[in-house]
């Protein structure tokens, strides 16, 4: 386990330096316009990536939301409950999970309405429109057609916004370094440190698939700040008034040695 100890310190030696940590949201507006400029030229080739079938796509980003509340809710638990163990601290805690799934339920929801609310059934995209009656993406491609509505970008929304949510989330691992846990927890806390920081990685590439090679500009961009909104309005408004989850602890108590 001592390769696992090394990279957990460069991992957390890394999102300490000010510029990455403060700056990380900046490279998803940065993604996306540099995407959709290459995308309108077309001066991206066609690879394994461009097909939504690849196995990154299919395997991890349609259920992108499964896998953030998988590997995150565990290390919250573990990480927080070595910060205080009191039953209200850690329920505030995982109130941050409720809320993030909360938009993004609502905000996917949104989309889909919007979509079918600005769409209409054709018998071939960009052909011409066929029966009026199927109003619903859902029921005219169920018929066999294509549906061309608003299509404001899920996976740029969702790829940005678990993103966020994971580098914040995972901020106490900084403190834990010096802390006296025993070690399975210890084992457990860095596994689970290394496969959120990996699942991060596949985010941002998938991000920047999505940027290059799917949706009109517009589609991305609004997907974009709605998961930078999503973010922003969390951690740095809500997040720092008495009445809400809180920030995630990052220092430890002068005098606390925690155990877990």
């Amino acid at each position: 386990m001592a390769a696992v100890d090394v990279i957990v310190d460069n991992l957390v030696t890394l999102w300490r330096i000010p510029a990455v940590r403060q700056n990380f949201h900046w490279i998803f507006l940065l993604i996306s316009v540099v995407g959709s400029i290459l995308k309108e030229l077309e001066l991206v080739p066609q690879t394994y990536f461009s097909s939504n079938r690849n196995a990154l796509n299919v395997y991890f980003v349609k259920v992108s939301w499964g896998w953030t509340l998988l590997l995150l809710t565990p290390f919250l638990l573990l990480s927080n409950s070595s910060f205080n163990r009191s039953v209200s601290f850690l329920s505030r805690r995982l109130l941050s999970l409720a809320v993030a799934t909360t938009i993004w339920y609502v905000c996917t929801k949104t989309f889909f309405y919007i979509e079918d609310a600005t769409g209409s059934c054709f018998e071939t995209d960009g052909g011409e429109m066929v029966k009026t009656e199927l109003t619903t993406k859902v029921s005219c491609r169920q018929a066999g057609f294509h549906w061309n509505g608003y299509d404001i970008s899920g996976h740029s929304f969702i790829l940005a916004y678990s993103a966020l949510f994971i580098i914040e989330e995972t901020a106490p691992m900084a403190s834990l370094k010096t802390a006296s846990l025993s070690a399975l927890p210890r084992m457990v806390l860095n596994l689970l440190y290394v496969a959120l920081n990996l699942i991060v990685i596949v985010w941002v590439w998938m991000f920047a698939c999505t940027s290059v090679y799917f949706h009109y500009p517009s589609h991305k961009l609004l997907g974009t700040i709605c998961g930078l909104l999503g973010w922003y309005l969390t951690y740095r408004v809500w997040y720092l008034k008495p009445l809400s989850p809180g920030l995630p602890p990052q220092r430890q108590p002068k005098g606390l040695k925690p155990h877990i």
